[in-house]
Order: structure tokens, then sequence, then C-alpha cells
């Protein structure tokens, strides 16, 4: 699936009519289990990208070419959309247009930019926001970066839960009034929050991991919310699995008495071994076994 195709689909989700969970995707292998579910979108989020790439916590270590190699790597793996949490854009707003420059061209189908302050400032332990005119800044110099008129941009505020509900509605209806596609915000706790962030813009809205209060899918959507991102489970999982199994083996565990590894032939359709071994045959004058 060509970058436009992959954008479409992302920018058919905003225009619908139903709120979407996406697979949380890291790596090559996240991103083709989730296509393979049948999953419509992936979110690659700025944590798991800290994990899978750095080991580190989401203390924005990782630079804007780690990001967006990975990216690239997932593009080539599989055709599912994908939208990047793109953090702070790396910098200010110059360096959110290279942000963005980037990400399109490692196949991204969408990313977000964020009001947060990032790196944490020194001294604070609580997390802060740039000012309004820094946001708005940003947000149209990632707008003004994009060269294919289908990636999606996506304005993100953080403002719920670090300054007021109010704030976060007024830095939103800047963002929307500057072009963005979608609007994200983290930190809605209530229902009534919900309901005025609705009221008072008209883009699709994306939430981060709604609480129980907000997780009813049906009502999401008729809030516009088209997405909901659910956390990030799949690597977590992920590395407990690896924690155990190799636990095991240092225990001495033998390697054909563990337990809860992938069958040969789930790997066989990860790898896409019967693509690769028809390749072998078309290019290499291979025989087929």
């Amino acid at each position: 699936m060509a970058w436009r195709d992959r954008r479409g689909a992302l920018r058919s989700i905003l225009s619908g009519s139903a709120c979407v969970r996406p697979a949380s995707v890291y790596d090559a292998i996240s991103i083709r289990i989730a296509d393979d579910l049948g999953f419509g979108l992936g979110m690659f989020g700025g944590s798991v990208a800290s994990l899978a790439i750095l080991g580190d916590p989401d203390i924005a270590l990782i630079t804007l070419t780690e990001l967006s190699e990975q990216m690239r790597r997932m593009a080539r793996a599989a055709a599912l959309p994908v939208l990047v949490d793109a953090d702070h854009g790396y910098g200010n707003a110059l360096n959110v247009r290279r942000t963005v420059q980037e990400l399109e061209a490692a196949g991204a189908a969408g990313l977000t930019i964020e009001d947060t302050l990032l790196p944490q400032a020194y001294g604070e332990a609580k997390p802060q926001l740039i000012s309004h005119d820094e946001g708005l800044g940003k947000i149209k110099a990632a707008l003004d970066a994009r060269l294919d008129p289908s990636l999606v941009i996506v304005g993100r505020t953080g403002a719920c839960a670090i300054s007021s509900l109010d704030d976060a509605i007024e830095r939103a209806v800047a963002y929307e009034a500057a072009g963005v596609d979608a609007l994200f915000f983290t930190g809605v706790k209530t229902r009534d929050q919900l309901a005025a962030i609705s009221v008072a813009t008209t883009l699709p809205i994306v939430l981060g991991s709604p609480p129980a209060e907000l997780a009813d899918w049906d009502y999401l959507a008729v809030q516009r919310v088209r997405i909901a991102v659910q956390g990030h489970a799949p690597i977590a999982a992920a590395t407990e699995a690896v924690h155990k199994t190799l636990s095991a083996i240092r225990a001495g565990v033998a390697p054909k008495q563990l337990t809860g590894l992938a069958s040969a032939e789930l790997i066989d359709q990860i790898t896409r071994a019967d693509l690769v071994a028809e390749r072998g045959v078309h290019f290499l004058g291979l025989k087929r076994p």
C-alpha cells in the first residue's frame, strides 16, 4: 500500500462515525501482527519508542533520527497506517518542520505535535506547557512542512491535566483555526470535560488513555472521538515474555521444555516465509520445496 493510500485510510477513520482503538506498534514484528489481526490503525507512541529503541523511560532522550528510522522499518514491514507520537517535534518550530519532513518520508500516515515542555525543565518535577504562541507556532510550522497533503497533522494538548480544561479548549481552538486535521487531548477524565471539548471544537478528536468513565466506545463516537488510544500493553507483554523465557533458560530449563513460545507456523506467517520462498523461485532460480 502506497504512503498516500495509508494516509487516506487514516483520513477515512477520522471522517467516519466510529471510535477506533488502534494497535500499539513499535517494530516490524508488532506491526505485522497487528496488520494480520485486522487492526485498521497502528499507534507508535513516544514511550514505546523509547523502550524499543533505547530501553529508557519516556523522558525525551530519543532522537528524531531514531524515531523516523523505526517508523521507516515498520512502514516497510506492513501496510498498516500508523499515527506517530512525535512528542514536541524535537525542538522549536523549525525542528518541528524537520520532524514532519522526516516522518512523512518514513511512511507515517499521520503524526501528533504536542504543547508539553520537553525535555523536562530544570528544577520542575511536574509537567509544564509551552506558551500558547509557541504551541501555535509549532503547529503552523508542521502544516507548512507537509509536502503530501494527505499526511495527517494532529494538534495535541496536555492542558487538561496540566493547567485547565479552559486552557485546553483555547489551545485546541487555535490549532483548529490554523488548519490541523484532528485534535488530540490527554488528561480528559470526565464526560463533562469531553462534552465541553466536543461543543467548543469541530474537528475529529483523539483521546489518550480514556479512564473507565469514558470507556464506552459508542458514547465516545457520539462525542466525535474517532481514535481512543488505550496504552501500550503489547510491549509490556513482550517484555514479560522475554524476561520469563530468559529466566527459565538461566535456571537451566531445556529449550524443548520452554513454554509460551511462538509456533514455527506463527513465525513463518510473521516473517512472510512463503512469500520469501516464492521470490527465491522467481529471482534466484531456486526450486520449490
